[in-house]
């Protein structure tokens, strides 16, 4: 029976034969399907037009903790890549966040995005509202590119397969369902459409290469699981703290 799911627990990933790009591939899209945190109740509620205004301020407080650490662990990658066209192609994804002398960047669309339901800029810098539960899966997923190998920790990136639809349809959501956020402040997502694809397609071709066996398949499957956990684990800890 065990067999017939698929769950080979009498095989050794080591003795098995890789799967093809294609297969590969595939495994990678099921787990988005199955675990993406698109599925998690809170997210479900806020698609549904359910979440107060204090929920929202709650998840926009929170998770400016996640925007903050991604250009964090995306160096972290960095300095693990093995090739001078890598770096070159990975170092856009931190100025994408941090922003530079031209473009403004992630994290200061999130402070906008913070204004725009309510907060102060200085109520979320200061992390004010940042529950333990978020804090800690998001240092876990920093530690987790710092300590794996850099084909795991490029793996763990490719949540982004599946966020551009999400992206495009949050802002129609927020803006039809929340009428009091301030439209303006949507820029992050509204970047989001083109900045995901453009990194998916290369930590994609990456990580189909360059996992060539069965067990280097399978870490990165296990490492972009990890990251869906970590998603949803931080909306377990929201959903838990801002509860109606």
């Amino acid at each position: 029976m065990l067999e017939q799911e698929g769950l080979h627990y009498n095989k050794s990933p080591e003795k098995e034969e890789p799967w093809t790009k294609d297969e590969f591939r595939q495994q990678l899209i099921e787990v988005g399907r199955s675990s993406y945190h698109d599925k998690h109740p809170f997210h479900v509620a806020m698609h549904e037009g359910a979440l107060s205004q204090k929920q929202i301020k709650g998840w926009v407080a929170n998770r400016y903790y996640y925007q903050k650490s991604v250009p964090i662990k995306d160096a972290v990658i960095l300095s693990k890549l093995p090739s001078r066209d890598f770096r070159r192609e990975w170092i856009q994804r931190i100025i994408d966040h941090d922003g530079n002398d031209e473009v403004e960047g992630g994290i200061e669309a999130w402070l906008k995005l913070g204004e725009a339901v309510g907060l102060s800029r200085q109520e979320v810098l200061r992390e004010d509202h940042v529950v333990p539960g978020v804090r800690f899966s998001v240092d876990a997923y920093v530690n987790f590119a710092r300590e794996k190998s850099w084909t795991e920790a490029v793996a763990s990136s490719l949540t982004e397969l599946f966020s551009p639809i999400l992206m495009k349809e949050r802002i129609k959501i927020l803006e039809r369902l929340y009428p009091w956020i301030d439209s303006s402040g949507l820029g992050y997502f509204r970047n989001r459409l083109t900045q995901a694809p453009r990194d998916t397609e290369f930590a994609l071709r990456v990580v189909l290469d360059y996992c060539q066996t069965r067990k280097e398949q399978q870490q990165a499957v296990d490492a972009l699981r990890f990251k869906c956990d970590v998603l949803w684990a931080q909306l377990d800890a929201i959903e838990k703290a801002y509860h109606n």
